[in-house]
């Protein structure tokens, strides 16, 4: 079994700059993709970046130059620390990965995390 743990939602004030972590457990071969989605009230969920395993990065145009995701594929943990942090950016973010299971043997899925959420606001 697998799971994706997200932390470090809060509370931040405008311009201000808060980090995330989201760290996967379980039976786990290899993780090729994660990323960073969020959804605010009444909205869609949204893709905000995302990382291979390789290190190649994507960014929505939204928080392009101020988002940056890293990722310690030693811990199986990817970050997103975000700067400049705007009211519109407050949102329940949620830790996607595409892994591979050990059991069942070499199996992929996507998985993700339970949300957490990051509030912009004075």
């Amino acid at each position: 079994q697998v799971q994706l743990v997200e932390s470090g939602g809060g509370l931040v004030q405008p311009g201000g700059s808060h980090r995330l972590s989201c760290a996967a457990s379980g039976s786990i071969f290899a993780i090729y993709v994660m990323g960073w989605y969020r959804q605010a009230p009444g909205k869609q969920r949204e893709l905000v970046t995302t990382i291979t395993s390789g290190g190649s990065t994507n960014y929505a145009d939204s928080v392009k130059g101020r988002f940056t995701i890293s990722r310690d594929n030693a811990k199986n943990t990817v970050y997103l620390q975000m700067n400049s942090l705007k009211p519109e950016d407050t949102a329940v973010y949620y830790c996607n990965a595409m892994i591979v299971t050990m059991k069942p043997l070499f199996s992929t899925s996507d998985y993700w995390g339970q949300g957490t959420q990051v509030t912009v606001s004075s």
